[in-house]
């Protein structure tokens, strides 16, 4: 008896079309999922989390030329969502105060390899200085260590199903990105931020 016919899959069959059709519509919905938790909301930063903070820092000053100057103790910055929805941008807002990420490649080099220091876009604490910027490829500014470890704030995050670490500013606690460890030398990491939870102020 010849099976070959039967083993022959008609790909007009409307059983093979709706299971294609199933699988399409699936993917589709799973990818507009990650996107959404990704530009949107994620939960790294929820009101709970940010309650349970100390109500006083400890952060270190700079001038804008990179000059380390006193540790200060001061009250760590709260303010209400209104407030911040009428301080910063709808991006910024979105990524510092709901841990969102700007889509890569739009901002990746915002001093432009020019001499001077991020601040945060939300309190103008200084994060990081341009000395330690480096090109990752990633379509993100990324640099090899912070201005001052007092200035930031490293924590885990388990969203999107995976384990990071997240990085935060230490004084107002807006979400800045996330750091990796496979930078260049001499820290080996990787602070994958982004540009419009920062500004960069210029050196005089």
């Amino acid at each position: 008896m010849d099976f070959s016919n039967e083993n022959k899959k008609d790909p007009q069959s409307p059983n093979l079309m709706a299971r294609r059709s199933f699988l399409m519509v699936s993917g589709a919905a799973a990818a507009g999922l990650v996107w959404w938790r990704v530009s949107e909301r994620q939960p790294a930063h929820a009101a709970a989390a940010s309650a349970s903070l100390p109500a006083m820092v400890t952060i270190v000053e700079f001038s804008d030329s990179g000059a380390r100057g006193p540790k200060k103790s001061v009250a760590r910055i709260i303010k209400s969502e209104d407030e911040w929805k009428r301080q910063l941008s709808p991006a910024s807002f979105e990524v510092t105060r709901h841990a969102g990420t700007e889509p890569p490649y739009t901002n990746e080099n915002p001093n432009n390899h020019g001499k001077g220091i991020f601040r945060c876009i939300c309190c103008d604490t200084a994060l990081f200085d341009s000395a330690t910027k480096f090109e990752s490829g990633t379509g993100w500014p990324s640099f090899w260590q912070p201005i001052a470890k007092e200035n930031v704030l490293e924590t885990t995050d388990m969203s999107l199903g995976m384990v990071r670490t997240a990085v935060s500013c230490r004084l107002c606690d807006a979400h800045l990105g996330h750091v990796f460890d496979d930078g260049p030398r001499p820290t080996g990491l990787r602070y994958c931020m982004n540009a419009v939870a920062m500004r960069f102020a210029k050196s005089s």
